[in-house]
């Protein structure tokens, strides 16, 4: 897990003001570091083009000329010159050892964008976004530093952005670059540290960045145990069965002693699915939504609201007032996993507000807060690319979601890996974040190609992640 930062700025002054560190020595390494980077991966003697901008971003790709220079054949394009203090010191510094200044795009083994940082708010003119598309189109590796430019602070293309294989940011990481929006745009991430270590520069934060190291799973240490151990999940069925019977099977492959669907009789169940037409006496869990439709008044609804069991809730229940009763109950682990139509659908029920998918997407941490600062005792998973888990004033990212997941009943094997979690007895938040895991590393093991997986698919590979204890 490491700490994102919606800015560095306020970090870098820490450096300047408790360091007593310059601007110029953080530049140096965060040049540093990219030329490191260029040198380990690519051998000496490659054409490497940097693509270089008025401000300090600029600056950082003309100091990587020079520590490049002598060592690649390093050309160095500056459609806009140079106007900060820093980037004329630098380029003061490449005239004196004679680095190529050229005056048009040429192919390249190595392109490095460095034209606009992370503090970008304008849209881009056309004379930008015409640079940045022929860019785009040279075939050879392109490294942003810091961020692609043309990515905003709140992580958006304005409106096209640098297509990097590689983002090379500096200091720590921002949360501009797990936006969705921006995921097509960063390719892999990569964080250098800018003369001091990161456990220095970086300060405490309320939201974080997932990775594999925080998957946690189910443990089953302990010998002499028996089903109901391991608790009891109900999963309530409605219009479409399937959407239940999918998140049943995952629930059963996460760990859970006893899957029951709740509704009415079928001959399709698996085998080792249970099936009842009301909440089975021992139920340690509920999940409750998927394929349920819309006829919410009915017993077996109200026997969930009666109900003071770990629940989570997905899908067409965020389409009905009835969410109200449910977020009224404070004192009830609950966890919401909406997809981005789904979750304007709840923000118009709870709040009276139109807004589109579009500018959510736009926006996904600010409503995100916005929500939890409402529904604190809530645990909120925003399903997207880069999904954001969330409860109070805590956000989790998780950034390894893919396109396999675009399709149907991908979000009702989450709902299941979540409720199994819930019912062995683990928190809300912990449950959410594992079950999100879970999901999106099964989804990387699948070795079928990226438009085949089916839902199936990833209950099968859920058996073999790697053993963590939760």
């Amino acid at each position: 897990m490491q700490n994102l930062y919606e800015s560095c700025y306020h970090l870098d002054q820490r450096c300047y003001q408790e360091y007593n560190l310059t601007e110029d020595i953080l530049m140096e390494h965060a040049s540093l570091g990219m030329a490191n980077y260029i040198k380990a991966n690519f051998p000496q003697g490659s054409t490497v083009l940097i693509v270089a901008g008025v401000g300090n971003n600029g600056a950082d790709g003309i100091a990587l000329a020079r520590l490049l220079f002598g060592y690649y054949q390093v050309k160095l394009f500056l459609p806009f010159g140079v106007k900060s203090n820093m980037a004329k010191n630098q380029y003061k510094r490449v005239q004196q050892l004679g680095i190529e200044t050229i005056d048009t795009l040429v192919e390249s083994d190595i392109i490095v964008d460095a034209l606009f940082g992370a503090g970008l708010s304008r849209k881009l003119d056309s004379t930008t976004k015409d640079i940045i598309q022929k860019i785009n189109h040279l075939k050879g590796f392109k490294i942003a530093c810091d961020i692609p430019s043309g990515i905003s602070q709140k992580g958006n293309p304005l409106p096209l952005a640098f297509q990097a294989d590689i983002t090379i940011t500096m200091g720590a990481m921002k949360e501009s670059l797990y936006t969705d929006n921006a995921k097509e745009f960063v390719g892999n991430i990569f964080c250098i540290d800018l003369g001091v270590a990161r456990s220095l520069y970086e300060i405490p934060t309320q939201t974080y960045l997932l990775d594999i190291q925080d998957l946690k799973l189910p443990s089953r240490i302990a010998h002499t145990t028996h089903k109901g151990y391991f608790g009891h999940l109900a999963v309530f069925s409605g219009n479409k069965e399937g959407a239940s019977i999918l998140s049943a099977m995952a629930s059963l492959r996460f760990g859970v002693g006893l899957t029951t669907i709740v509704g009415e009789p079928s001959s399709q169940l698996p085998y080792s699915i249970m099936q009842d037409s009301k909440l089975p006496y021992n139920t340690t869990a509920i999940a409750f939504g998927m394929g349920f439709g819309t006829e919410y008044n009915n017993d077996r609804v109200q026997s969930i609201l009666n109900s003071n069991l770990p629940i989570i809730l997905d899908a067409d229940i965020f389409y009905t007032p009835l969410i109200k009763d449910f977020l009224q109950q404070t004192q009830r682990a609950i966890i919401l996993t909406p997809h981005p139509k789904e979750f304007v659908s709840l923000w118009k029920i709870l709040f009276d507000k139109e807004i589109t998918v579009s500018f959510l997407q736009a926006n996904r941490l600010k409503f995100v807060r916005q929500f939890c600062s409402h529904y604190p005792e809530v645990t909120l998973i925003l399903k997207g690319a880069n999904s954001i888990i969330a409860q109070d004033k805590r956000c989790y990212i998780n950034p390894l979601g893919s396109s396999r997941l675009s399709k149907g009943g991908s979000g009702d094997v989450l709902s299941g890996l979540i409720g199994a979690l819930l019912a062995q007895g683990y928190s809300s938040i912990d449950s959410a974040i594992s079950a999100s895991l879970a999901l999106t590393l099964a989804t990387q093991q699948y070795r079928g190609s990226s438009y085949s997986m089916l839902p199936t698919d990833i209950i099968k590979e859920v058996e073999k992640l790697e053993e963590r204890p939760l």
